[in-house]
């Protein structure tokens, strides 16, 4: 012992010049004293022994406590180096707290700061946490000073500084609790000045010291703090979040007052389980695990009916879903109230992220709250509507994934009455999207009692005659989700198949894009799998009279605009063979909207449907070979009515129209003589009287019909009426189009085989020769097709008079720019006088 002291001696005793030499004014003399101190003591070789430290610190500390405040930094710098050094070798190094806190208070807790070099503050403050470490239970009597610094030292603009604040923090939290916790509010506002730092390993310590800081203080600053947390959770580092993560999921399971806190703390751990990162995923379930069972046993007595006789597990539950513990579920049930208002707010927030995050949060929370959802359904859809309706993709689909959970656990006689209701008053796809959605996660056996109501509620005229396409888009996911989950008990209901049948043909009617119409025909395709059905046209046999019937009412008085006029027309074009077997059904439509007081436009897309079917008539309305029977009602009723002329541009592509089906009508071959001669003369009227339009097209088409009926006809059309004819075809010789004018041509040869064999030639001798007059005009024409095309029917024509052509011709050959045509019939006229003779 004597040793020791005589060795401590002697070092104080080299020591004592340079204790002298710090209080110089010169700043070289103080650093090399400083330097000479740290040779002598710390840097010693060998080193002081530890019983010699405690003298020699004894002797030096306030003198170097001193330099703390030296205006030279190398200066301030050894003489913490030197009593940080000797600190670590004496036992009780708290013995020296008194001399050493007021010291760095003034140097570090000061309201501006006093120390300017910010690797000085980090030592400082670095040695500020080996003190607290090595202190234990004798820092409460400084805890006023050491809150004090920790004040400045936190909202530090050096990270470092920052990061070892909060350690400190946590130490002095953790060893004296009983203490801290009547300071501890005081630190909460300068942690979460720093908790949005832009380092994020600042980021995620504060995180963590703020989650030590209310665990071993005063709980009640939750309050404060949990909106800062909640903004953590949107932190682009995972470590933040995981940070965030286990501080709450701590909170939940230890923290004194969590049971005032539920309705805010159960939200920010919830978010983690739909995190990007697996970890933080895993982390969050498992802490959510523990909770729920940790409530579990807390509140035994309260839950000991539920534990001992659970209810049955669902039969019906999410596929690879587990589900949450009887604590979880409890907890969940308690604070729902609570917490689901402020969700449904948060989800048509103006942020994004926040949108993001509040949607897929609401599938754990529905996933938790299990039945309990149901008195919190209007709330509930009135948000997942909006949400439904945003034009982020991820905000739908996790909205949807948690309505998907209220057809699991919601009874389908409380949703149907809730969502329908929604469905009728927004009319908006949003609301489709949700239903369809609760459909889907529905059981088969729950659903089939209100399918019905559900496909009247999408039939009716608001909602499925919609031609906005995200409305049909939904329409159809609706359609889907019905046929998947009802399968074949949908037929069960006569009802249901066929109203399916008939919205799939609205949509269809009223689509706009290939996508909806490819998507239409793959439901149709997938009804006919369901109904068991060898091929899609059997569908239509089964579905498409009872369609055809639902218009008996309306189709008087349809428009241009009417949606059932759109439907009839793509189910006619889509049924095909089928419309053969339905022409009673059918032709009274047809026969309405062809009458000459509808609309214009309306005929107009009639005869368009009606040119379709004449084209295609073996594969439609002929193709049981009965079209025959309505062939007449076709022309009486629907196409001559529509060849009377009109002023219009409109009325004019009516009568171009008519005389086009007409000509598709004579060319199917389904009209014949017999079908057509009761209306024969009212026909070659109209007819006629279209070779005198203004269109050239329906002019020509007219005269094509013309040629046509004649070869029908023959003998059969009056004889007097024919003379009078030939008039209406010489002008259509003059006609501005040669085209025409050849067709004519054509026209004038039928018209010719329409003679009978007994011909009174004398009768009819004044008709004749003004038709060979008339004609001969023509074969001096400067076009040699058209001469060519009057020579062949002079030819024909001869044979009635040959003599009489003969004449006219001689007269008239002279007049011509050329006789090679007069000369060729004059021998062709010759030849049949001799043959005659």
């Amino acid at each position: 012992m004597a040793a020791t002291d005589q060795n401590s001696n002697a070092v104080i005793q080299g020591l004592a010049r340079h204790l002298n030499c710090l209080g110089e004014e010169n700043k070289l003399a103080r650093r090399k004293a400083l330097e000479n101190i740290k040779k002598d003591t710390v840097g010693r070789k060998p080193s002081i022994d530890e019983s010699e430290t405690k003298p020699i610190l004894n002797e030096i500390l306030k003198p170097l406590l001193k330099s703390f405040s030296d205006p030279v930094e190398k200066c301030r710098e050894l003489s913490l180096e030197i009593l940080s050094q000797f600190l670590r070798q004496v036992k009780d190094p708290e013995e020296y707290l008194p001399f050493i806190i007021p010291v760095v208070v003034q140097r570090l807790g000061q309201q501006e700061i006093t120390e300017s070099s910010e690797e000085l503050r980090f030592q400082l403050v670095s040695f500020m946490q080996e003190i607290l470490e090595c202190s234990g239970k004798k820092l409460a009597v400084y805890l006023d000073d050491i809150v004090k610094i920790l004040q400045r030292t936190i909202l530090d603009p050096y990270p470092e500084v920052k990061k070892v604040s909060c350690q400190c923090l946590s130490i002095v939290a953790k060893t004296i609790p009983e203490y801290f916790q009547q300071q501890s509010e005081s630190l909460v506002k300068p942690l979460l000045q720093s908790i949005a730092h832009q380092h994020a390993k600042v980021r995620s310590i504060v995180v963590y010291t703020i989650g030590d800081a209310l665990q071993y203080g005063n709980g009640k600053s939750v309050d404060t703090v949990v909106s800062h947390l909640a903004q953590r959770l949107f932190d682009q580092t995972p470590a933040v979040r995981l940070a965030v993560t286990k501080v709450v999921g701590n909170w939940m399971l230890d923290l004194m007052d969590r049971y005032s806190f539920w309705y805010k703390l159960i939200p920010l751990l919830l978010t983690s389980l739909s995190d990007d990162q697996p970890e933080i995923r895993d982390i969050a379930d498992s802490l959510w695990h523990d909770v729920g069972m940790k409530y579990a046993n807390e509140n035994e007595e309260e839950l000991k009916d539920k534990m001992d006789f659970p209810k049955q597990e669902y039969s019906h539950y999410p596929n690879g879903v587990e589900r949450p513990n009887l604590g979880c579920r409890t907890l969940m049930f308690r604070n729902m109230s609570k917490i689901l208002p402020a969700l449904m707010r948060d989800i048509t927030d103006w942020v994004v992220e926040t949108r993001k995050k509040s949607a897929a949060l609401l599938y754990h929370i529905l996933l938790n709250g299990e039945e309990y959802i149901t008195q919190h359904m209007e709330v509930l859809t009135s948000g997942l509507y909006k949400a439904c309706a945003d034009d982020e993709k991820d905000v739908v689909s996790n909205a949807l994934k948690a309505a998907e959970l209220i057809g699991y656990f919601v009874d389908t006689e409380v949703w149907s009455k809730l969502i329908l209701k929604g469905v009728k008053t927004l009319q908006n796809h949003s609301s489709i999207m949700v239903l369809a959605a609760v459909i889907r996660g529905t059981e088969k056996s729950k659903l089939m009692p209100h399918l019905n109501s559900i496909l009247d509620t999408v039939y009716t005229p608001d909602i499925c005659q919609s031609v906005v396409v995200p409305m049909q888009m939904q329409i159809l996911s609706c359609m889907e989700s019905m046929l998947v989950v009802s399968d074949t008990d949908l037929l069960a209901s006569n009802k249901s198949p066929q109203t399916m049948f008939n919205i799939l043909h609205t949509v269809l009617a009223l689509q706009q894009g290939d996508i909806i119409k490819d998507k239409v025909l793959e439901l149709i395709g997938h009804l006919v799998q369901l109904e068991s059905l060898p091929s899609r046209l059997e569908l239509y046999r089964v579905h498409m009279k009872p369609l055809l019937g639902s218009f008996k009412e309306t189709y008087p008085v349809w428009t241009t605009h009417s949606v059932e006029r759109l439907v009839f027309d793509v189910a006619v074009m889509e049924a095909g063979p089928v419309v053969g077997d339905l022409l009673d059904d059918v032709m009274p439509i047809l026969t309405a909207n062809f009458h000459p007081d509808k609309e214009p436009e309306v005929r107009l897309k009639f005869f368009s449907l009606l040119s379709h079917l004449m084209m295609n008539h073996k594969t439609t309305v002929d193709s049981q070979e009965r079209f025959a029977d309505f062939a007449e009602i076709v022309v009486r009723d629907m196409i001559l009515p529509n060849c009377v002329w009109k002023a219009g541009r409109v009325a004019a592509a009516i009568r171009t129209t008519a005389v086009s089906c007409a000509w598709a009508l004579l060319q199917s071959g389904v009209l014949t003589i017999d079908r057509l001669e009761p209306v024969l003369d009212y026909f070659i009227t109209q007819m006629l009287a279209c070779m005198e339009d203004d269109n050239k097209g329906t002019r020509l088409v007219a005269c094509r019909v013309m040629t046509r009926t004649f070869d029908l006809a023959g003998g059969r059309v009056n004889q007097d009426r024919l003379h009078n004819m030939y008039l209406e075809l010489l002008k259509r010789l003059d006609d501005s189009s040669d085209e025409i004018r050849l067709t004519v041509a054509k026209t004038f040869l039928a018209y010719l085989d329409c003679f009978e064999k007994a011909y009174d030639v004398q009768l009819y001798r004044a008709h004749l020769e003004a038709m060979y007059k008339g004609l001969l005009v023509h074969l001096d024409d400067p076009d040699e097709r058209i001469q060519e095309a009057i020579l062949g029917v002079l030819k024909k024509a001869g044979s009635l008079l040959p003599g009489m052509l003969l004449q006219e011709v001689q007269g008239s050959k002279h007049k011509h720019r050329s006789d090679q045509y007069c000369e060729e019939l004059i021998a062709y006229l010759q030849s049949l006088s001799t043959t005659a003779s």
